[in-house]
């Protein structure tokens, strides 16, 4: 049995030394190339006491190197914000999922334990039978199914196939084929330990004996149409969504292809934002993400403005909101700029910058017609708690009208 490889562990922003002989320079190219966004590699020099310097950036996730390293990148917030902000962003919060990972206290676990639940429910619906649709096909077979296609035949009559039109019902349909590349996936991360590879390998197969095996995009995964006869799938895709969206570059260790687990906490923060508002906004308001602004000369260029808050009756715009997963003492200048920039092309005269922690020196100020602040919604306190004082200063903001909607 091969022994477990040493771990690197980092948080966001910390440096580790390593000595020379700890890191091979093909390995440190590797890691350099393909995790330059995740992790900063610094050669050894009088600069580093003449050892690596690797420094982790704004992700978290587990990165299998080779069969005897890899790098744990913590995040500074707390593992139960972490997993919170994974509820909501993910929407699985009303299938309460981390009621199942108490104790849980590293990422590869978290991801492990998560890969065993969705395996389980697979396995547990392949037993109960996949869901079915019927769909349309047409096919040359050796006997009648379904119409023949008569201007087909007479344009072939030396073909003795028959060309039929008829309706299958399949279960290799998106529904199941999302379940299939999701644990093909999983498979392909590195991660998962023995306690847990043989279930999601039976899950994997049994859905490959059934669907045909295609890459899937995470959007795939949201917006789905659920009814009587799937509505159990529904867990099953936001599980699904999380482990695709989660999915760093590929290497290769040994003979195996690796796809390590990784996250973008400036993605998440703002996917945890945005969704946390949709669910606790009063009525009458409502959140937009990701709008987009078009202008210039025929209007090939555009601004992606994080968050919009818009009243729910006319639809006006009161205010742009930009996540910054950022920890600083004040405001970046080319922040404040964009968000002034954002709120002008909108037509509003709100704007707010949102950090994950208490500045400093936060900004309450006045630029032309466009009133800029900082907020805080704080990561590292009880997510309900500074979700509902982030509100308050929110709906605060402008005075008067905002509170009433």
């Amino acid at each position: 049995m091969h022994e477990a490889p040493h771990i690197v562990t980092l948080t966001e922003h910390d440096s580790v030394l390593l000595p020379v002989q700890a890191l091979s320079d093909e390995e440190a190219q590797r890691l350099d190339e393909r995790y330059r966004d995740q992790i900063q590699v610094e050669p050894p020099s009088f600069r580093t006491e003449h050892q690596w310097r690797i420094t982790a950036q704004s992700w978290v996730g587990f990165i299998p190197l080779t069969a005897d390293l890899a790098f744990r990148l913590q995040p500074k917030v707390p593992l139960r914000s972490l997993f919170g902000m994974w509820e909501y962003a993910y929407r699985i919060k009303s299938f309460h999922f981390l009621d199942e990972l108490i104790g849980v206290a590293a990422l590869e676990a978290f991801y492990e334990q998560l890969a065993l639940i969705l395996a389980r429910r697979v396995l547990d619906r392949l037993q109960k039978g996949l869901h079915r649709t019927y769909l349309s096909c047409h096919q040359r077979l050796s006997y009648v199914r379904g119409s023949l296609d008569i201007g087909q035949m007479a344009r072939r009559p030396w073909d003795v196939s028959l060309p039929c039109d008829f309706q299958e019902h399949t279960a290799d349909i998106e529904d199941n084929q999302i379940l299939t590349y999701t644990l093909w996936r999983i498979l392909s991360s590195g991660i998962c330990s023995e306690r847990v590879l043989p279930t999601v390998r039976n899950a994997y197969r049994g859905l490959l004996a059934m669907t045909t095996f295609r890459p899937v995009h995470p959007n795939a995964c949201g917006n789905r149409r659920y009814h009587r006869l799937n509505q159990d799938y529904h867990p099953l895709h936001a599980l699904s969504r999380f482990f695709l969206e989660q999915s760093g570059p590929t290497h290769r260790v040994g003979d195996r292809q690796i796809m390590p687990f990784l996250v973008d906490m400036a993605r998440l923060f703002e996917l945890f934002v945005a969704e946390w508002l949709k669910a606790h906004l009063p009525l009458g308001w409502q959140v937009q993400a990701q709008e987009r602004i078009a202008f210039g000369q025929g209007q090939n260029q555009s601004f992606q403005i994080d968050l919009v808050l818009r009243r729910l009756d006319t639809g006006e715009a009161v205010m742009v909101l930009d996540t910054k997963y950022k920890d600083p003492r004040s405001p970046a200048t080319g922040d404040v700029e964009q968000v002034v920039a954002y709120a002008e092309a909108l037509g509003c005269q709100h704007a707010v910058l949102i950090y994950p922690t208490d500045l400093a020196q936060p900004l309450d100020t006045v630029i032309g017609e466009i009133h800029v602040r900082t907020l805080t919604f704080n990561l590292a306190a009880d997510l309900e708690t500074a979700g509902q004082r982030f509100l308050e200063r929110l709906l605060a903001a402008a005075p008067g009208w905002i509170l009433c909607p």
